[in-house]
């Protein structure tokens, strides 16, 4: 059954009041504190989440929503509906005043993942992706790239805020990915990387140590543009499990073999 239009206009409606928060407090000297050693918050991260509560909380009361910036209980993790929004995904980024970051917002319906929207208020691009209904860039239909061969590969991927006390496994598929691919990217935005592969501007994506919010959304965009979304090592991707290997598909078990082989304990 085809979801209600009105879920994927107000995953709009509330990417776009994200964006407008992110605008406001972006190079504005914004209040910014630590979570962890290298993990920060700001100001932008707790308005705009706080916004997009108070829209679901108006607009469907008996919906659950499982942000980055606010403790989830068990019977939102229980709920039929369940919005999943990473309110400025690439927030050290935003800390420092580059123009690499987003809103992220996902919306899962009895275990499925059924909607994802990232916009990027900076760049004016608007993400969005129904299940079985394809994924567009401000309204046009987007695909992953062609690209059949590692060497000829543009990748992405991010370190987790882990990486100071295990950094091993993660710097070896690194440095493995670097003598195989074209090159290798790292922007700091989860989401961005994945609406990136989904749009072809990208051939790749792993990283390990994700939240849902970082990943829900654009793991739907590049599903629905055509790519492969897996867990890193290949098996079935779930937004809980913390991992994800995506890519245009072409070259999906080239990236998952590398991976493999690199792995070491950290």
């Amino acid at each position: 059954m085809p979801l209600d239009p009105v879920y994927l206009a107000t995953a709009v409606e509330g990417a776009l009041a994200c964006g407008r928060i992110h605008r406001q407090y972006f190079r504005q000297n914004v209040e910014i504190h630590k979570k962890g050693v290298i993990d920060l918050v700001t100001a932008a991260d707790l308005a705009a989440e706080r916004a997009f509560r108070d829209l679901i909380a108006d607009r469907f009361p008996d919906h659950a929503v499982i942000g980055e910036e606010t403790a989830t209980t068990a019977e939102q993790h229980s709920a039929r509906h369940q919005w999943i929004i990473d309110p400025v995904d690439g927030t050290t980024n935003f800390a420092h005043g580059l123009a690499l970051f987003c809103v992220s917002i996902a919306l899962v319906v009895d275990g499925h993942l059924e909607l994802g929207v990232i916009y990027d208020p900076m760049a004016d691009e608007l993400f969005t992706a129904e299940r079985g209904q394809g994924a567009r860039l401000n309204g046009v239909r987007i695909a992953v790239s062609q690209t059949t061969a590692l060497v000829d590969s543009v990748l992405c991927t991010g370190f987790p805020y882990t990486i100071r006390e295990s950094r091993g496994r993660q710097v070896e598929v690194f440095a493995s990915f670097l003598g195989e691919a074209r090159a290798v990217r790292r922007l700091g935005s989860a989401a961005l990387d994945l609406a990136y592969v989904a749009c072809g501007r990208f051939d790749g994506f792993w990283e390990e140590h994700l939240k849902p919010w970082d990943m829900a959304a654009g793991a739907l965009l590049v599903a629905e543009a055509g790519g492969t979304v897996t867990a890193v090592d290949g098996g079935p991707y779930d937004p809980f499990v913390m991992s994800i290997s995506a890519s245009n598909g072409r070259i999906h078990q080239l990236m998952v073999d590398v991976i493999r082989a690199a792995r070491i304990e950290p």
